[in-house]
């Protein structure tokens, strides 16, 4: 079963849309985790047995593992979610963008040391920097496109000499020529819903988007689902961390992350119900 079949799969079993986005801050934890030896592990299995049964998928941040030495505590909790929930895909989001052999070793730590389902990639340096990565044909590489973040329209808004946005271009390009094993998704944020259904015009319906901006970026739900899906109302996975992840920092942190989870699928649901 490729990255592909697995979603779509879980889209089913799972009748959810929400991804589970793991950005473990310390700074945040509940009190009863301070300054606990595998605090970070602890944290995100706790989060991950809070949340399952009301996600698609889960979303770990490799930079919040690595700037605090967690690597170990990451393998840890691939291990864990692939065990108790092998049906719940994981998407390394790491944004990695090389060439070569350093695009090799790349593929390797996200495939092979985390045991991800898919990673995120930038494009920039075009194809032969995404290559290494197709020969795990199994695996889903998920292609940054039209990103949350006001600053990414300095570059992705930018009109090529054919007309088309960069955006544009990139969504074109992937669904067209490089997915040749049918392992490609894209990224495109919810703050930018309107881009976000021109994506899906581009890319057909079975190509996945992968849509972060939920909550603390400002993202309209509403917006987001019916930009977004395809005409089986499924196809994205929609990304929520920090509103569920730190929902309480008391002792009913985990009933309070389980409690957002259960709410924002059932009002993505909601949306769906009236398209």
């Amino acid at each position: 079963m490729n990255f592909i079949e697995k979603i779509e799969k879980s889209w089913e079993k799972s009748n959810s849309l929400l991804q589970i986005g793991l950005d473990p801050n310390p700074k945040n934890f509940p009190y009863e985790l301070k300054d606990k030896k595998n605090s970070i592990l602890k944290f995100c299995i706790e989060i991950v047995d809070a949340t399952a049964q009301y996600a698609c998928s889960f979303k770990p941040q490799i930079a919040y593992f690595s700037a605090l030495r967690a690597e170990e505590q990451l393998e840890e909790l691939c291990s864990y979610i692939k065990n108790k929930y092998p049906f719940l895909p994981i998407v390394l989001d790491a944004k990695r963008g090389d060439i070569g052999t350093t695009a090799e070793q790349y593929a390797i730590e996200a495939f092979e040391r985390y045991n991800a389902d898919a990673v995120t990639i930038n494009p920039f340096l075009g194809l032969d920097s995404i290559l290494p990565y197709m020969e795990w044909k199994d695996r889903g590489i998920i292609i940054l496109c039209k990103t949350s973040n006001p600053g990414g329209s300095d570059l992705q808004f930018l009109e090529l000499k054919n007309g088309m946005m960069l955006y544009e271009y990139i969504a074109e390009i992937v669904s067209t020529k490089w997915n040749t094993n049918n392992q490609f998704g894209l990224v495109v944020g919810a703050t930018y819903p309107k881009e976000l259904s021109i994506v899906r015009k581009i890319v057909g319906e079975r190509m996945p988007i992968l849509i972060p901006g939920i909550g603390f970026q400002g993202g309209d739900i509403k917006n987001t689902v019916l930009s977004g899906i395809n005409k089986i109302n499924r196809g994205v996975m929609i990304n929520s961390s920090r509103s569920i992840l730190y929902s309480s920092k008391d002792d009913n942190w985990r009933e309070a992350a389980s409690d957002s989870a259960k709410s924002l699928k059932n009002l993505i649901n909601n949306f769906l119900n009236h398209n």
